[in-house]
């Protein structure tokens, strides 16, 4: 069922957009993109009437939000175990295991992360006024480790504001081919779509976006090296661009690298790369928080073989 909201303007708000206004008076139940939607959609009336987002506010009127139930959006719940490390109202905290896809995609309509986070929440609020969970950010397939996943709108907005606003420290762990010189640093590059293949990104585009990621090696060995990344920016693929421009791919990224035929310990069956950390800012309390993930079994198995062979 619908559900209605009914505002007074109150003395000294005079003036302000109705979109704003909306948006402080449902603090982090909606955000402000939710409401314009509704707005738009003829859902908020002011005195009986419909009115436009940049309507100016005044004292004694009276808003009503309508507030449709969320759609299906045909996505099906599934079964699927989760790794869970934290869980509240707002976010779900998970150790995504390597080969499991994100999202729903041409190819991978099912088996997901979303399908897993479908199962495990059936009563999952509307985000974007769909039955979905919010995801704010994504790990390869063949990436583990820690991702958050919003449980309403407003943790969504919350978790995508502080992306776009480089408030969101991740950390990650790569084996990485050869030994990086200098061991610790900064790569910086412009990373775009490659210019020939469609699936593929490119630290040397035609047209693309600055990309930054700090660095420090903390085991070397004869050919390879365990090291701990930090990207500044979020762009696609960029760990793994930015090594195997760096000439240090990921050891068994088949995508930017190469998988070697006889030179690599028993257990790169895929990318050694696994995001390791991850802290933001509680979406609801304003509280910092940081979450990680162990290594995954596979890489443990892998540097035991490089400190084995010394």
């Amino acid at each position: 069922m619908e559900e209605r909201r009914i505002f007074i303007v109150a003395q000294g708000r005079d003036g302000v957009r109705l979109d704003i206004w909306l948006t402080q008076q449902m603090g982090a139940a909606m955000s402000r993109s939710r409401i314009q939607q509704l707005i738009r959609a003829g859902l908020v009336t002011v005195n009986t009437r419909r009115a436009k987002e940049s309507h100016g506010t005044k004292a004694g009127e009276r808003i009503e939000l309508c507030l449709p139930p969320p759609r299906p959006t045909g996505l099906k719940p599934e079964n699927i175990p989760l790794e869970i490390i934290f869980e509240d109202n707002c976010l779900l905290v998970i150790d995504k295991p390597a080969g499991l896809v994100v999202h729903p995609a041409p190819g991978h309509d099912s088996g997901t992360l979303v399908n897993a986070v479908l199962h495990h929440c059936p009563t999952l609020a509307g985000v974007g006024g769909e039955l979905r969970p919010g995801i704010a950010h994504r790990l390869d397939k063949d990436t583990s480790g820690v991702i958050a996943v919003a449980k309403t709108g407003a943790a969504l907005a919350s978790l995508a504001a502080q992306f776009k606003e480089r408030l969101v420290h991740k950390e990650y762990l790569a084996i990485a081919r050869g030994v990086l010189t200098p061991p610790n640093g900064t790569i910086r590059t412009m990373i775009g779509r490659h210019a020939t293949d469609r699936k593929k990104m490119s630290a040397a585009p035609k047209k693309g976006r600055s990309a930054v990621t700090r660095y420090e090696t903390l085991e070397k060995f004869a050919k390879y090296s365990l090291v701990r990344l930090s990207p500044e920016t979020g762009r696609t693929h960029q760990i793994r661009v930015h090594l195997a421009h760096a000439r240090h791919p990921v050891v068994g990224d088949v995508c930017y690298g190469r998988r070697s035929t006889g030179d690599l310990p028993a257990g790169a069956e895929r990318q050694m790369l696994h995001a390791h950390k991850i802290r933001f800012r509680h979406p609801a309390t304003g509280r910092s928080m940081e979450f990680s993930a162990p290594m995954p079994d596979d890489m443990a198995r892998f540097l035991d073989g490089l400190r084995r062979q010394g």
